[in-house]
């Protein structure tokens, strides 16, 4: 009840903030579904969260309830209430990033924002987390201090253009290998942190995991930047790789078809209902371990009807983990 109560009063609120002209009691009453005596009452309690709500007009049939936004303009002239709002319920995202370097700036920033409103406020803002949440995801095995150190020392060492060299642990080689390269950018994807530098050894652009760094020295010497990189650095795979993009053609069993239909798993996706249930999904992503993770994740509900050479390495993988022995006990 009471979840349902914070998000009727939020879309009032947001309501009467967009509304330069303000808005009846009648018409928030039809918006949100309620009688004009909740809305009243809905009224009331934001008013009293110190939110300057305010009504104009004579009678109670014609008047319109505005918003003055001035308790924000300590933050930023013309900061809504939105953005105040999405910026306070936006720290638990960040909290879920393993190793997000800039952890300790946004915890002042949230700070500043929450001295910044009146207690009332702060108590009506806390109840929005209560309908929505972040759940963290899988975390390097550093601790977090070590990799914010890490990321930090190779956001300046990107920014000043300084090469670096490490000690770099390959998972798809299973085993540590020493790198020189100059770094180009980090991005933040899939819950981590990457670099993604120019590698003169291999006369490429490759992308490292800041969570296996074992070892990082940043150098005196410099270079250019001569190489571009894209906006969308992984926008042709599904995960944090790079390569061309291939034509995949999937099918999905009936059971998983409404779970696939349901999400956008790349931009590039089209999908085309099967007589039998059956879901058809085709998707223009380069042929990595990411596509292939997602894949084998779905088991036998999904068949690769083309390219057969990821079909076939589908097979494959399904085949070694069916005739894997069992551990001795």
């Amino acid at each position: 009840m009471r979840n349902a109560e914070v998000i009727r009063q939020w879309q009032i609120l947001r309501e009467v903030e967009s509304r330069r002209t303000g808005v009846t009691i009648h018409e928030l009453a039809r918006l949100v579904r309620v009688s004009t005596r909740t809305i009243r009452r809905d009224l009331q309690a934001l008013q009293e969260a110190g939110f300057a709500i305010f009504d104009e007009g004579e009678a109670n049939e014609t008047k319109r309830w505005r918003l003055d936004a001035q308790p924000f303009r300590v933050l930023q002239d013309g900061l809504s209430v939105s953005d105040v709002a999405a910026l306070y319920l936006s720290r638990a995202l960040f909290e879920a990033i393993s190793g997000w370097p800039l952890a300790a700036e946004l915890t002042s920033a949230f700070d500043k924002i929450e001295r910044s409103l009146n207690e009332r406020m702060r108590e009506f803002l806390a109840t929005l987390p209560q309908v929505v949440s972040a759940k963290r995801g899988p975390r390097a095995g550093q601790p977090t201090g070590v990799l914010v150190d890490v990321t930090r020392r190779l956001m300046e060492a990107t920014r000043g253009r300084r090469v670096i060299t490490m000690r770099y642990f390959s998972a798809s080689r299973n085993r540590a290998s020493h790198y020189t390269v100059e770094p180009y950018r980090l991005a933040l994807a899939n819950g981590g942190v990457y670099l993604i530098a120019w590698v003169h050894a291999y006369r490429e652009f490759r992308t490292f995991a800041i969570g296996r760094i074992e070892r990082l020295t940043v150098s005196d010497d410099t270079f250019r930047r001569t190489r571009e990189l894209p906006d969308d650095l992984f926008g042709q795979s599904m995960g944090v790789f790079w390569g061309e993009p291939e034509r995949i053609e999937l099918e999905f069993d009936a059971a998983l078809a409404a779970y696939v239909r349901g999400r956008e798993w790349h931009e590039s996706q089209e999908v085309r209902e099967l007589a039998d249930g059956r879901l058809a999904l085709t998707l223009h992503v380069s042929n990595d371990w990411a596509l292939r993770s997602w894949l084998l994740g779905f088991g036998a509900g999904v068949r690769v009807t083309s390219p057969p050479a990821l079909a076939a390495t589908l097979r494959d993988e399904h085949r070694n983990a069916a005739e894997q022995p069992s551990a001795e006990k």
